[in-house]
């Protein structure tokens, strides 16, 4: 695939506080790339510089080889699509989606053509008369992608845009999106903290913490191999344990010793263990791997989560077996189920349920212990 955009080594703060440092990420021609990230990552400036609406303190942007740090926004071969659609309310659905072509003074027959072609393309062939304030916000949405789409930018950069959209509305709009981009081949930088939405609608997901890049991968690479606490914890539930790697394919925690996939670890070294919740199987305690005792269970509809203390660490499990609370029960961990991660600034700080534990403990005892 042709690069198409590429950040070196891009810094900026605000105020004295750095909220981008020393980024660097290349961005390829027809890939959908989400940003991906809690609030104040970064995720936003980095879309914004690419737009033209922030300048970096320090580093380059380029843009098909060439250096568009000081190329104002609108002599950039880019668009971008707000959570706030910013649609003209005078005017109705053809005309907001035709502006940017008679802000270039095309024939009108072409205006027709290509807007007829955009509304077909976002499923508004039957609203061209409509006007935008009577049009639902997932409606309004895809107004605002007709009128970005219309001068096929090289780039459409998207902010959020699926933020004020109930939950249907939303998975709806993730596959509209993701079929719109497939079907244009223009490239859609994506910015949300959903992580659900980036792993079902990504080509590549890019993972930010703290202004820093942490990973960046497929969706299936970032939810099976994390590369540290910081991501396996943001991508899904995970149970994340201390551990010792004895050699390769082996490692010790928990006070068990197991066979994992996992090489390239010195022996010894001291590792974060991420077992993902479905993969832990539950098993009579004289049979497993590892005994608890369970402290919490929740009917999720397709599943129970429950909460199992094991030697004081609390586990999550997402299982269909039925369980009690107080139950003792054995737990069994494939070596496949089992990802060695190596041990950084986030270690430690995730992964143990305790506090989804006493959250429940103190909703249910309001008044606390005086």
């Amino acid at each position: 695939m042709k690069k198409i955009i590429e950040l070196k080594n891009i810094s900026k703060s605000f105020d004295g506080e750095t909220v981008l440092d020393n980024i660097s990420l290349d961005i390829y021609d027809n890939e959908f790339i989400t940003l991906l990230g809690p609030s104040g990552c970064g995720k936003t400036t980095t879309l914004r510089m690419i737009g033209g609406f922030e300048h970096p303190d320090e580093g380059d942007i380029m843009f098909m080889g060439e250096r568009i740090n000081d190329t104002p926004p609108h002599k950039r071969n880019v668009n971008t699509v707000f959570q706030r659609y910013a649609l003209f309310p005078h005017l109705n659905v053809f005309e907001n989606v035709a502006f940017p072509l008679r802000e270039r003074k095309l024939p009108k027959k072409e205006i027709n053509e290509k807007v007829n072609q955009m509304l077909s393309l976002v499923m508004l062939s039957n609203f061209a008369d409509r006007r935008v304030t009577s049009l639902s916000g997932g409606q309004q949405q895809r107004v605002a992608i007709a009128r970005a789409l219309i001068n096929h930018p090289k780039v459409l950069l998207l902010d959020e845009p699926l933020g004020a959209l109930d939950l249907k509305l939303r998975k709806d709009m993730q596959q509209e999106l993701k079929k719109i981009q497939k079907s244009t081949g223009i490239t859609f930088i994506f910015v949300t903290h959903d992580q659900e939405e980036a792993l079902s609608m990504s080509d590549t997901i890019v993972v930010m913490s703290e202004g820093k890049i942490q990973q960046i991968g497929t969706p299936t690479d970032i939810y099976n191999e994390p590369k540290n606490a910081f991501v396996a914890d943001f991508i899904g539930e995970s149970n994340i344990i201390d551990g010792t790697m004895l050699e390769n394919y082996t490692v010790n925690f928990s006070g068990h010793t197991f066979k994992c996939l996992d090489t390239g670890f010195e022996n010894g070294e001291q590792v974060d263990v991420v077992v993902r919740p479905e993969d832990v199987d539950i098993v009579p305690e004289n049979e497993g791997m590892l005994s608890g005792v369970v402290t919490n269970v929740t009917f999720m509809g397709v599943h129970n989560e429950i909460i199992v203390d094991i030697g004081g660490f609390k586990w999550m499990i997402q299982t269909t077996d039925s369980v009690n609370v107080d139950e003792r029960i054995g737990i069994s961990l494939d070596p496949d189920a089992i990802h060695i991660m190596k041990k950084s600034k986030y270690s430690g700080m995730f992964g143990d349920y305790s506090s989804y534990s006493n959250e429940l403990d103190e909703l249910s005892n309001p008044g606390g212990d005086e």
